[in-house]
């Protein structure tokens, strides 16, 4: 018997032998609201990731921009709201700005879907209040105005908010990069500075 035949013999037993049953999965882990979200935990996280997070009331949302962005451009989506803006900035609604124009600006200004706490993860999903991918890659410095009742505890429950059919982009600080001597450079991908307004508290809505 040559070392072929050997190895189509056992090939051919295997095969005839039957399938054995499908090995059972787990199914113990943890589920969508078995924990409360906690924004301390979240600011933890996001300031870990040398993001800035500015806790305040929502009727403060305006201050706090002009404080980071007053007096510069701002590119906005369509449907933010006009109160998040101060008069100390100007702003360019994002009407299918092409990118030269989106990137001339100093920041951009917009909402959010939902934000993890448990990974200081911020969510945008295209809703007009937060606008195109783009228009949050190309300014220096994004902020993010987030409300608590948007903030859950971890990932499972962000997407049991999210809808997958919708342009999901998640955020974990400032873009940031390293090379092979893990030397971290801010802004290759996206905006070097990431400034979170997170007003309210959990269960205002």
């Amino acid at each position: 018997m040559t070392a072929r035949d050997l190895i189509l013999g056992r090939l051919r037993a295997a095969l005839a032998a039957p399938a054995p049953p499908p090995a059972e999965v787990p199914r113990d882990y943890r589920p969508a609201g078995a924990v409360a979200a906690d924004l301390d935990v979240l600011a933890d996280r996001l300031t870990d990731y040398r993001a800035t997070v500015h806790r305040c009331a929502d009727a403060d949302v305006a201050r706090v921009v002009d404080e980071v962005l007053g007096g510069r451009r701002v590119v906005v989506p369509p449907g933010l709201p006009p109160h998040w803006l101060p008069p100390g900035v100007t702003a360019v609604t994002d009407d299918g700005l092409d990118a030269a124009r989106i990137a001339a600006v100093d920041g951009v200004v917009t909402a959010a879907a939902v934000a993890v706490a448990e990974t200081g993860t911020i969510v945008l999903d295209g809703a007009p209040d937060q606008g195109r991918r783009v228009v949050t890659l190309l300014p220096d410095v994004h902020v993010c105005v987030l409300r608590a009742d948007q903030v859950v505890a971890t990932v499972p429950d962000a997407l049991a908010r999210l809808d997958p059919r919708r342009p999901l982009t998640w955020i974990s600080g400032p873009s940031a990069t390293s090379d092979i001597e893990l030397d971290r450079v801010e802004g290759v991908h996206g905006p070097r500075n990431l400034h979170v307004v997170l007003t309210g508290e959990p269960g205002e809505g």
